[in-house]
């Protein structure tokens, strides 16, 4: 934990002018939930900037390391083994310790383990597709996992899903959650994807990409790259959740 004082005032409105438009129709789903009316600034309660979110002691022994945390024992899950790392930072470059970071994504075959879910590609039987960690008292944070593949998805007649994390971040406040996604470097269909095409400014999109590292590779084992999440200001990490604050 951050020795830092937290800040206790209201937290910052989002700029509506960097994050992306609610209604883009060629990303369908956003026409339901996009909103139908004039929006209404409402202020923050003292339970969302004060209210407890969890617990430190909750995280298990595996919860960074999605390559073995869902497998049976002398296994793991199938596909390239990669590290994620980076660091959350606020608007002044300071690092954010004590963040509670989620994170979830399809497997190496792009399929979700979800009742629903609709793609014909195997299933690993290794592999939940979750994990959870806590940022240190500099920001920085690193998980195990596989390289999770592209699926398609029933937006236009042929829309694919470049490869890509969720990421869910925690604060210290109820209300204090913002959530986004991690795209590979490389990727060629990280342009053509309508989720991706409702980002107006390429930096934007830019900061959603993570570059390889060969710096934090492990020989003969994993692959890493590099995320790191700015929460709000200028070069604020782009976030698909409600924008009202933060």
């Amino acid at each position: 934990m951050s020795n830092r004082k937290p800040e206790t005032g209201a937290f910052f409105p989002r700029d509506r002018a960097w994050q992306p438009d609610a209604y883009t129709p060629w990303y369908k789903t956003s026409v339901l939930r996009s909103p139908q009316k004039a929006l209404l600034s409402i202020n923050n309660t003292l339970s969302e900037m004060t209210g407890p979110v969890f617990g430190h002691d909750i995280l298990g022994e595996l919860d960074d390391d999605l390559i073995h945390n869902f497998a049976k024992p002398g296994e793991s899950a199938i596909g390239p083994r990669i590290i994620v790392h980076g660091r959350v930072m606020d608007e002044r470059g300071r690092g954010v310790g004590g963040a509670l970071l989620e994170f979830w994504q399809a497997n190496a075959g792009g399929r979700y383990r979800h009742k629903k879910e609709g793609y014909v590609a195997a299933l690993d039987p290794n592999f939940g597709g979750c994990g959870r960690t806590i940022t240190d008292e500099d920001g920085h944070y690193s998980f195990r996992t596989i390289k999770p593949g592209p699926y398609p998805w029933p937006n236009g007649v042929n829309d694919w899903r470049p490869a890509h994390i969720h990421f869910s971040v925690f604060g210290h406040g109820f209300a204090q959650r913002l959530i986004t996604q991690m795209y590979f470097e490389g990727d060629p269909l990280i342009p053509l994807c309508p989720i991706v095409k409702t980002i107006a400014d390429p930096k934007a999109i830019e900061d959603l990409i993570a570059p390889l590292d060969m710096a934090n590779t492990i020989p003969m084992d994993a692959s890493a790259y590099k995320f790191d999440i700015v929460l709000r200001g200028r070069r604020s990490t782009m976030f698909e959740n409600r924008m009202e604050g933060n």
